[in-house]
């Protein structure tokens, strides 16, 4: 069972919680979204391919990780869980990028940069392949139906904003510097 902080309008914590799939959120109700972005340092995005196992957009490509904030999480809290569960990665992400608001949520961005040779973990009942991409590449699997149907300007300023932002992050041993 998943539970999510109800938020209002003005992105403040109501003091309830709703359960995925079971709780509808009632107007003026609001959970909270993340999403992760990985870039390489010549603007590759990694990104990965849903598990065909999944209830939404089985075996299409996605950024890299994504989700609902649990319950008690702030957002780079839940963006940090995600990236970690989906693909191994335990990263140090600067502030969200932007913050979407969509119609029963608020969806915050982060994007990063890290060097390609990160060494990847898929959870393999959320994500059976993951490959770096250029903007090109991203765009034409959206074209062809392969890519989570993000509007195609998302995914443009993605690639956008990756110019100069961020920061190069490189795995250790003992972790990421």
């Amino acid at each position: 069972m998943e539970l999510w902080d109800i938020y209002d309008k003005d992105r403040r914590l109501t003091g309830r919680t709703a359960v995925r799939d079971v709780t509808p959120l009632a107007e003026g109700e609001y959970h909270l979204v993340v999403h992760v972005c990985v870039f390489s340092p010549d603007g590759k995005m990694l990104i990965q391919r849903r598990a065909l196992e999944r209830m939404s957009a089985p075996g299409l490509w996605d950024v890299t990780a994504g989700g609902s904030a649990l319950a008690g999480e702030d957002a780079l809290q839940a963006a940090m869980r995600e990236l970690n569960e989906e693909m191994g990665l335990s990263l140090e992400l600067p502030p969200p990028a932007l913050t979407i608001h969509f119609s029963c949520g608020f969806d915050d961005v982060f994007l990063v940069r890290a060097d390609p040779a990160l060494n990847l973990t898929l959870q393999k009942e959320e994500v059976c392949d993951a490959k770096w991409a250029d903007k090109e590449e991203v765009l034409a699997l959206l074209e062809e139906g392969k890519f989570v149907p993000y509007r195609k300007h998302y995914l443009e300023l993605l690639f956008e904003m990756d110019c100069g932002y961020g920061m190069i992050l490189r795995e250790t041993a003992g972790g990421t510097t």
